[in-house]
């Protein structure tokens, strides 16, 4: 994913990936992160989309001077924009899941929707949906048999699009570059 030769290895500081649940706590722990890092490194850049927080972590990020991938979620960048975009426009009734997702599906859709214990509302929340794409970043056979049951619990067609890390990583590899050159 990396072009790293003679340039700086990155150091990657993480968040719960459970927060795009509850995208108001992003922006903080975004900025909290940032400035507990801050003086150690020349560059920070932010690699996670809006991820619903209606703009709030862009502008915290512009006050605090870093830069994050465009985009408003992970699905765009790992898709790719023009083709998310025209897919989105083509077909709006998709529901989009990546490695992570798939991985965790129980416990984030299932559960986290309350699934487990309410089926009945499977229907109010996916009925107009007809399609789960998912969009993976590894091609591994497991994964996609875990997005087909995915699909098939929620009633939807499914299709797996293998993209890796799709914009990712040319905005990675782009700010590797040593500032100024």
């Amino acid at each position: 994913m990396l072009r790293t030769a003679g340039l700086p290895r990155p150091t990657i500081a993480c968040l719960p990936a459970h927060w795009h649940n509850t995208p108001e706590r992003i922006a903080p722990a975004v900025r909290e992160k940032i400035r507990g890092i801050g003086r150690n490194y020349e560059r920070i850049f932010v690699l996670y989309g809006d991820c619903g927080t209606g703009g709030e972590l862009d502008r915290m990020l512009e006050r605090e001077g870093v830069e994050r991938i465009p985009g408003p979620h992970c699905y765009q960048f790992f898709m790719g924009t023009d083709e998310f975009t025209e897919t989105a426009e083509r077909e709006p009734g998709c529901f989009y899941l990546t490695d992570y997702l798939v991985r965790h599906f129980d416990r984030l859709i299932v559960a986290g929707l309350g699934l487990d214990r309410y089926p009945e509302l499977r229907d109010m929340y996916f009925g107009n949906y007809t399609r789960l794409i998912y969009i993976a970043q590894t091609d591994d056979p497991a994964l996609r048999r875990k997005a087909q049951r995915a699909a098939d619990r929620l009633g939807l067609a499914c299709e797996v699009r293998y993209r890796a890390y799709g914009e990712l990583a040319a905005f990675v590899n782009r700010a590797m570059v040593p500032a100024g050159d």
